[in-house]
């Protein structure tokens, strides 16, 4: 589920199973999908209060929430609902512990890395790229790439 259509559609052209907007009541998608047990495993990359609550909303007995969004404001936890529910939290921003098997894995091959850029740039439009990558809902873009040159199709190096 998002927000901006053009991730909704990114979404469907990489294999995603269901896509729903937002605005469109995605816990009742969750809830039929599941036949109202919950989602195994539920992943906020947003960063915001009402997208954390709603995650927790949606999440299974026994599930997990994976808060991986940089959050500028408070989001409640609603202990009086969760504690029955035995569901776990883990918080936490990427780090770079998985980075060389991710590189190992594009450079094989096994994860297609050119599927999820949208944008290119040359290393002197460093500050458009940023700008672009900020308004993503508006732009449209997925990943940003910043480059020596400007490739129309980005391949990754074999290693």
């Amino acid at each position: 589920m998002d927000l901006a259509d053009s991730r909704l559609e990114a979404a469907r052209r990489l294999g995603a199973d269901a896509v729903v907007p937002v605005r469109d009541e995605p816990e009742q998608l969750v809830a039929d999908l599941t036949d109202d047990i919950g989602a195994d495993v539920v992943i906020e990359a947003v960063g915001v209060p009402e997208s954390f609550e709603m995650c927790t909303r949606m999440v299974r007995p026994g599930g997990r929430v994976a808060n991986v969004g940089v959050h500028g404001k408070p989001a409640t936890l609603h202990l009086e609902d969760l504690w029955i529910k035995n569901v776990t939290i883990t918080t936490g921003l990427v780090d770079t512990s998985s980075t060389p098997t991710l590189l190992s894995m594009a450079a094989s091959g096994r994860v297609h890395t050119a599927s999820l850029v949208t944008h290119t740039f040359v290393l002197d439009q460093m500050e458009e790229a940023y700008e672009v990558f900020a308004h993503a809902a508006d732009t449209g873009a997925l990943k940003v790439v910043l480059g020596e040159q400007r490739h129309d199709e980005l391949a990754v190096p074999a290693a």
